[in-house]
């Protein structure tokens, strides 16, 4: 479906020259106020999982130093959780399984919870333990 608004183009003019459409502008960087609140709210989402970490870093990346950091950290943690989950589905054929996920679980909401603390006073946090896969 074409464009009605859409000006025709001028054949005596080559493709390659020919006006190309407006490209849309880049997002505003984070004031230093915003980069602290969407760094923190990446480790606070660790509690929902790594879903919430992971957008914030795709989306925030590019537009704060402090967001950038804590949602890579976030992540990672959030991804060596994942790692602690399926080892304890396959330790579940034992009693120690369900233990063991119920410990992820708790360990995922405690170190998120004091992250998000850290972090929404401008500090940075780093979890005791996380394989780094994302630099």
């Amino acid at each position: 479906m074409t464009d009605p608004d859409a000006q025709p183009a001028d054949p005596s003019i080559p493709p390659a020259q020919q006006p190309s459409a407006p490209q849309p502008a880049a997002a505003a960087p984070l004031s230093p106020e915003q980069d602290v609140q969407w760094g923190s709210f990446a480790h606070l989402g660790g509690v929902l999982g790594f879903l919430p970490s992971l957008i914030i870093w795709l989306v925030f990346k590019d537009r704060g130093s402090f967001t950038d950091t804590e949602a890579k950290e976030a992540l990672n943690f959030q991804i060596t959780l994942i790692f602690g989950y399926l080892i304890s589905a396959v330790l579940i054929v034992v009693f120690i399984g369900a233990l063991l996920m119920w410990a992820v679980w708790i360990l995922g909401v405690v170190f998120s919870i004091i992250a998000f603390l850290q972090a929404k006073d401008g500090r940075h946090y780093r979890y005791p333990f996380a394989i780094r896969l994302i630099k």
